[in-house]
Order: structure tokens, then sequence, then C-alpha cells
């Protein structure tokens, strides 16, 4: 079976994906074992569970989905957006308002979506188990091959070995710190100062309250933007939910761990929010005790490489994403599509890995530096500034939300990186054998690949 365009495999490789339930090993493992190749998942956790929140799958996501035939099961769990409104935090103003969908799909030919985490991992872990591919859970590595051959030993003692060996274990990944020393840094996360509490309100707690529910029932997401933290919301899992995630300021004595298992008090959050306008203090006052995670957002430095000889890293291991442009699984699903076809079109690895470095290293930069100028843009303080972006939120023009600007919508969203891998193979082979270099074109619309 062939991958978008892929008409010919060049060799057959035994692949080992280490994951931690996250969207982007299965969604490789099936990709991979569709062009032909063998692969095992070795997942860490202990078993699979329906955690996280919502999401939002952008049209440079879901357009890998469909060429997967994911996307009629995704639209069984999903929900479009027809608009995003944004508004003020003190009175709920409204201060603009994107179109979506169906404008957006049809722009672009792939849709916008939002849907829960659990509802996307279904269907991957759906897919995977009906194409058969093989998923060991509670696996933890404990060494890495320190020549970075595709080989590792988990705590069983067992090593697994076979030719390629795909790091998709997230922030914490064994193979990214090892990567990281042998390029002569210590890889470590920065607080950015911020926090965010995730939160579902069930359609029950809302239903007697019409504004709430106007919300629910409604075709678009919110966000609310206030000094020092924003909030954005939409329903998910067929409107039974109203998917809330909270933007704040890390607490002095917060710690710094990146988990999103960490509880959150309702307390705490009612105090911060208390001044904001009575819509978002009644949607909290909704929110059932002990059912909101918090978790801490730092930022984390650039890798020197993403590959090394037979190892690769893809998603958070590689770029972890902040929140503030959507972008986290459509950026690790680029990630998969990318290293799917490099590895049909050669049957040297090392090649095929720093084939795939070079599409995706640059580009994914690029988008994890908007999100972090973006936290900046939404949690101005009140005044003059403020004032500027409220008004160029209203009007026509470049939008200093980048997730609703068009000028990087179109970077973001337009740009197939499955094709562009394709139509540019040889000239990303003799870019990475050292010919003159070939670098991607990102758009002069302000933002600097380094912020």
């Amino acid at each position: 079976m062939t991958l978008y365009g892929t008409s010919r495999l060049a060799k057959r490789f035994e692949l080992s994906l280490l994951g931690q339930g996250s969207q982007v090993s299965r969604p490789l493992s099936e990709a991979l074992d569709r062009i032909g190749h063998q692969v095992i998942v070795l997942d860490r956790v202990p078993k699979l569970e329906e955690v996280g929140a919502g999401l939002q799958l952008t049209p440079n996501a879901s357009r890998i989905l469909g060429r997967l035939g994911l996307l009629e099961q995704i639209d069984k769990y999903a929900q479009y957006w027809g608009s995003l409104s944004l508004r003020r935090w003190r009175d709920g103003r409204i201060i603009g308002s994107s179109p979506l969908m169906p404008q957006v799909g049809m722009k672009y030919k792939a849709p916008l979506y939002a849907i829960h985490r659990c509802d996307l991992q279904r269907v991957l872990l759906d897919a995977v188990q009906e194409a058969g591919i093989p998923v060991r859970l509670n696996q933890k590595v404990c060494q890495v091959d320190p020549s970075f051959s595709a080989r590792v030993q988990l705590s069983s003692g067992e090593w697994i070995e076979g030719d390629v060996l795909v790091g998709a274990d997230g922030i914490k990944s064994q193979i990214r710190s090892r990567m990281a020393a042998a390029s002569g840094i210590r890889d470590h996360s920065v607080p950015t100062g911020d926090a965010a509490y995730r939160v579902l309100i069930p359609r029950e707690k809302m239903k007697q309250d019409p504004e709430a529910m106007s919300l629910l029932d409604g075709n678009f997401g919110v966000r609310w933007m206030g000094p020092g933290g924003h909030i954005i919301g939409y329903p998910v899992k067929q409107r039974k939910f109203y998917n809330m995630v909270l933007l704040h300021p890390q607490k002095p004595s917060g710690e710094n761990t990146e988990s999103w298992t960490n509880k959150g008090h309702k307390s705490e959050m009612i105090a911060f929010y208390r001044d904001w306008n009575p819509l978002v203090q009644k949607l909290i006052s909704y929110v059932p005790e002990g059912e909101i995670n918090e978790w801490t957002l730092n930022s984390h430095l650039a890798l020197p490489r993403w590959t090394e000889n037979r190892c690769a890293l893809v998603g958070d291991a590689c770029h972890p994403m902040l929140p503030y442009v959507a972008q986290g699984a459509a950026q690790a699903l680029e990630d998969a599509a990318v290293l799917a076809i490099t590895l049909s079109l050669t049957d040297d690895v090392p090649l095929a890995l720093r084939v795939y470095e070079s599409a995706r290293k640059k580009r994914a930069e690029t988008i994890q530096d908007s999100a972090a100028r973006t936290r900046m843009t939404l949690h101005l303080p009140d005044g003059p500034e403020q004032e500027a972006r409220d008004l160029a939120m209203g009007s026509e023009g470049k939008n200093p939300d980048l997730f609703v600007d068009t000028s990087w919508q179109d970077y973001m969203w337009k740009t197939d990186v499955m094709k562009d891998t394709l139509d540019g193979w040889d000239r990303y082979v003799a870019e990475v054998m050292g010919d003159p270099k070939h670098d991607a074109e990102v758009p002069d619309d302000g933002i600097s690949p380094r912020l």
C-alpha cells in the first residue's frame, strides 16, 4: 500500500517507536505500516487511559489524517468552529471575530475541528489495532545505545533492536536527553511564568443557564483576554462538555513539573478570575470540585539535532509547543507524515532521517517561536498597547493573535508538508549532503525564526 504519492518502497525497515500514550506514535505507526514497514510501539504508560482535554485539529493536521483515511471516524466525535470570538476580560465585550469553518476548509481543502483528546486517541488506537500493529505497554527505556543505533534496553533487561528507533515519548524523552548530551548541551526547560487550568464543564451543570448554554450549543470558540492571562473555551464530546483552558500567572511557589495530571484548586482559580466578566465567573462556578488539572508552561531550548545515526525524535520530544497557536498536535502529525515519506524513498536510514530533520526543523521551530510571541500579545496589561491590539483585532489586516491572522494561517495551515517533501526530495538530499544551502521559505510577516 502507498501513502500519498509514495509509489515505491525502497526498503522494508523494522522500526521501534517509543511512545507515551501520545497522538504522534499512533499515526506514525499507521503511516509506516501503510507504506509497508514493520513497526512495534513501545509505550511507557502502564495502561491506555482517557486523559487530557480538548484540542484543535487545524487544516494542516486534518489533511494528514484524511490521507490516513481517518476523517470519517473523527467526524463522529469532532465539532466544527464557525468562528473564534475575541473578547475583553472585564466586560466580555466582543472586540473581534474571526471566521473559520467552512471558509478555512474550502480555502485550505481540509477542515478545522475541535475534539477531545481521548476521542482522537480512540480513533488513532482503533486504526493501529485494526492494522495489527503491536503495542506493548509499560515499556520503560533504561538505556539508549551510545552510538544511536536503533537499539534500546528496557527496564526488564530486554534489548530491542531494529533498523530505526523513533522517540515519540514527549518532553521527558530518553532519546532527547541523550541527543542533547551528545551535542554537549544540558537539556532543560525555562518557565514562561504561565500556568494553565484545564477543565471540562458537564452539560448538566450548565443547562439551567441560557447564557452558558449559548456557548455549549453554539458553533464557535471564545477567547477572553486580560492582564496576565486568557481563557479559551469551546464545546467537545458532542456538546456534552464545555472545554476551558485558563491561562494565568504561575504561582510563586508553583512547581515547574510539566504534567497534565497535577491537580489545581478551585478556590485559587476563582480568586485569580474574580474580576473577570460575570459569564466567566459563572462558568468557573460550574466546574466540578476535584476535577481541575493545572500544569506549568515551560519553554524548551531548541536542540541542535533531531536525529543521530538511526535515531529520530518527533513531536514534543523535539519541539514542545506552547498552546497559544494550537499547533501541538498538528506539528506532531507533520513530523509523522514527513518521516513516513522519507523512510519510503531511500534504503539509507541516516539519510532519510537527516532529510526528515531538514524538511521539518526550521518550520516547526518557527511555529514554536510564534506561540511564544502570541503569548505576550494575549496577556497584555490594560493600557495603550492593549488598546492598539484590540483595535487591530477588530479591523481588517494583520491580526496580532497569530492563530487568526490570515498570513500566519497560510504558513501554518496551507503548507502541505507531505507534498513539499516529495517534490523537494532531491533538494533536501543535496542540502544534507553539503550542497549549497536551500533554506525553507518563511513568510515575511515580521516574525523572526528566533524570538
